[in-house]
């Protein structure tokens, strides 16, 4: 038997604003014990049996992210492949991209089991007893959901309603009356969005259900670019395809229409992280209720979640609050109302607001830049390079820059020059030449930049060469 775990990561995480923007977005965000989201998945997927191969399917901009985090992970040493939208068509499409890559690469009985990258799970035994059972069921032709035993009524969940291992429906999400009604009943469970399925078994209920989805998928697939990297392969699906894929969930493309399909209940102490009350849910409580990150100081604070990255947060008199706190945004909402954060991502998103985009931090595949402060004509940056890194060979039309080297060496081009600079040595790169970053060495690389000019925005960039395919 083989089995392919598949990792879904998308979306922007706007519930999770200001920790989550759209170019970090949540499986990315660290918990308590330092790994991401996405870390996390990755490990428990890795610990089923027979794995032979890790799927994730995710976006081209998220990519660099992705084979960092999974880089990081020492203990992991099962080949990857990356399978990459060229814009999001919702679970159907990303589930038949990873179907028929399985397919094609590892024959049609094998087993593929679909993780959204961004839960957590506290019971490993239990989640690894569950995923055997959903796994019996695909060896018998059958797709398999897993069916969270609901703690509480909630409305930010869609729920099953089962007989035994029997699916009877699927529902939306309810109203509170309702979903109180459901968790009474025995009968539902939460969709927790956990597929087990072969490659065959699933190709075949979406050319029934769903024919326009695999259509596109497929040809996107075949018409796609594959390269080879070092332990893992990345599969660029073709755009002109794939966006004519309908864009539609998996449940209502396929759960919904199938008489083929059973549910596994579990318990095994699952929580979808979509909200700051489940980011809250991973921190033990005090005794007055509060869950706290960071340094945090209360007086008479009562059943608050309070997060800070940096800053010193006080809290005087206040009960049921979320406060958290980044470099560049403070977000304060009542508990009960922060599944409306993504109104307040969106509101942002439509005005333009840099934040809901990008943190003061900001990630690249060689790295990452902070904005340490900024004003007329002038703005300076710490830049980091991680080990045998280097930025594309540049210019810029408005700005001149001076690096000065804090820790680490840096191997530079400026001009028609090629300099080595140790800690505390620095180098001027006047408007208009051309110029080169790179870290040869075998620490992180961290430079201070002083940007000066006219207009100092980032799509001020002429890039000549680049090894991450952006010039």
């Amino acid at each position: 038997m083989k089995v392919v775990p598949v990792i879904i990561s998308g979306g922007a995480g706007s519930r999770l604003w200001p920790a989550s923007r759209q170019s970090h977005p949540k499986p990315f965000l660290k918990v308590a014990d330092g790994h991401s989201l996405i870390q996390h998945t990755v490990l428990r997927a890795a610990s089923i049996e027979h794995v032979v191969e890790l799927v994730v399917v995710t976006s081209g901009e998220h990519l660099f992210l992705t084979k960092d985090d999974f880089d990081e992970l020492d203990s992991v040493m099962l080949p990857r492949t990356f399978l990459l939208e060229p814009e999001g068509r919702d679970t159907a499409a990303a589930v038949a991209a990873a179907a028929i890559h399985a397919k094609a690469t590892q024959g049609p009985e094998v087993i593929l089991c679909v993780f959204p990258a961004d839960h957590m799970i506290g019971n490993l035994p239990a989640f690894l007893a569950v995923m055997g059972r959903a796994i019996e069921h695909a060896q018998l032709g059958r797709i398999a959901t897993l069916g969270i035993s609901p703690t509480r009524p909630d409305t930010a969940f869609g729920y099953i309603e089962a007989d035994g291992e029997k699916v009877v429906r699927f529902v939306e999400k309810p109203d509170l009356e309702t979903a109180k009604a459901y968790v009474a009943s025995k009968r539902f469970f939460w969709n927790g969005g956990i597929f087990c399925f072969s490659a065959q078994t699933m190709l075949d209920e979406m050319a029934l259900h769903c024919p326009a989805v695999i259509q596109a998928v497929s040809d996107s697939y075949e018409n796609g670019h594959f390269s080879q990297g070092e332990g893992f392969a990345k599969i660029e699906l073709a755009p002109e395809h794939f966006g004519s894929a309908p864009r539609v969930s998996l449940d209502h493309a396929v759960m919904e229409k199938t008489n083929n399909l059973a549910v596994v209940p579990c318990d095994m102490d699952w929580n979808d992280i979509g909200s700051w009350n489940a980011m809250a849910d991973l921190i033990a409580p005090d005794a007055s209720g509060n869950r706290i990150r960071g340094d945090v100081h209360m007086i008479d604070t009562t059943g608050s979640y309070v997060s800070s990255d940096k800053r010193v947060i006080g809290t005087v008199g206040v009960s049921d609050l979320v406060i958290v706190d980044s470099p560049d945004a403070l977000l304060v909402a009542s508990r009960d109302r922060v599944q409306d954060v993504k109104k307040l991502f969106d509101d942002l998103k439509a005005s333009g607001h840099e934040a809901h985009l990008l943190h003061s931090t900001v990630h690249r595949p060689w790295g990452t830049y902070t904005v340490l402060e900024e004003g007329e004509r002038f703005k300076i940056k710490r830049i980091e390079v991680k080990p045998g890194r280097r930025l594309s060979l540049q210019m810029h039309y408005h700005r001149s820059e001076h690096w000065v080297v804090v820790s680490g060496s840096a191997k530079i081009v400026n001009g028609d020059q090629e300099l080595f600079l140790a800690t505390n040595e620095s180098t001027y790169i006047p408007c208009g030449h051309k110029h080169r970053l790179e870290n040869p060495g075998r620490i992180d690389l961290v430079i201070i930049e002083v940007q000066s000019g006219d207009y100092l925005g980032e799509d001020d960039i002429v890039r000549f060469d680049d090894v991450y395919g952006r010039s």
